[in-house]
């Protein structure tokens, strides 16, 4: 018999975006699936006024809180509120800090946002956003040779997702649509820099993942857009080009978009 689900709170508090808070609680969460977290996210927390005020908060919807905090004093805070209160308090980056300082025998610098910096590394990911943006859905097909990735798939394959969560990893990303009947760019088959993958799936699943689609659009007519037999010859026609041309392929059917992204980005380990 299964159990109810419940709830609790879920505050988190940093100084930044929030973001590795967010990644780390919801990481932790996933493994209880019987309770849900009610997130409370407070970003930019830099000063002590602005501190008091999320632990009135807090006060008022007691739970679990996780914090990242450069200002070890505003740290110090958080731990004696919560120690009063009698609420867990974790913060997430300190014992990671301590590893870090223990091994390279130097304390952090303690610079708020210090992973935000304007550096070459996020000009580089600008970049590979504009470029996967501009190549979607088999956009500009000469330029894929200039594409550290490009992905092929039938309709429904998660390429446009998959492609912008490599974007943002600093990897230019194109994806290409295969459609029966329609023959790929020959640039594609002439790149020679990118590493071409082709996302396939189960009948089933595209085909559920389409009837949604229709659902949501006005007027569609479905024909054999959801036709499981058609789907089937579909990905029968896939898989065959990527033999002949020896593209590797992945079956994203229970895969989230970032283990779809991380098998790709093992792929492109063995190419280099």
């Amino acid at each position: 018999m299964q159990k109810p689900q419940s709830f609790f709170h879920l505050h988190l508090i940093s100084d930044a975006t929030g973001e590795t808070l967010l990644a780390a609680g919801r990481a932790a969460a996933a493994q209880y699936k019987n309770a849900r977290a009610i997130e409370h996210i407070y970003p930019l927390v830099r000063t002590e006024g602005q501190l008091d005020k999320v632990l009135e908060e807090i006060d008022q919807a007691p739970g679990i809180v996780l914090y990242t905090m450069v200002d070890q004093k505003l740290g110090r805070v958080i731990d004696e509120r919560c120690q009063a209160m009698g609420l867990p308090c974790v913060s997430v980056l300190e014992p990671v800090l301590a590893v870090f300082q223990s091994y390279l025998g130097t304390p952090a610098g303690r610079r708020v946002g210090a992973q935000y910096v304007l550096d070459a590394d996020y000009f580089r990911r600008i970049d590979a956003l504009n470029f996967t943006m501009e190549h979607d859905d088999g956009q500009l097909p000469q330029d894929l040779s200039e594409a550290d990735i490009v992905l092929i798939g039938i309709s429904r394959t998660s390429k446009t997702p998959t492609s912008i969560y490599l974007a943002n990893r600093g990897i230019k990303t194109a994806n290409v649509p295969i459609v029966a009947g329609v023959p790929l760019p020959e640039s594609l088959e002439k790149a020679e820099g990118p590493l071409i993958v082709g996302l396939i799936a189960s009948a089933e699943r595209i085909a559920l993942v389409r009837q949604n689609r229709v659902l949501g659009a006005a007027g569609y007519d479905a024909g054999s857009y959801t036709d499981r037999a058609a789907i089937a010859a579909e990905l029968a026609y896939a898989r065959q080009i990527c033999t002949r041309n020896g593209w590797p392929t992945i079956d994203v059917t229970r895969r989230s978009i970032e283990e779809t992204a991380a098998a790709i980005m093992a792929l492109r380990a063995k190419k280099r």
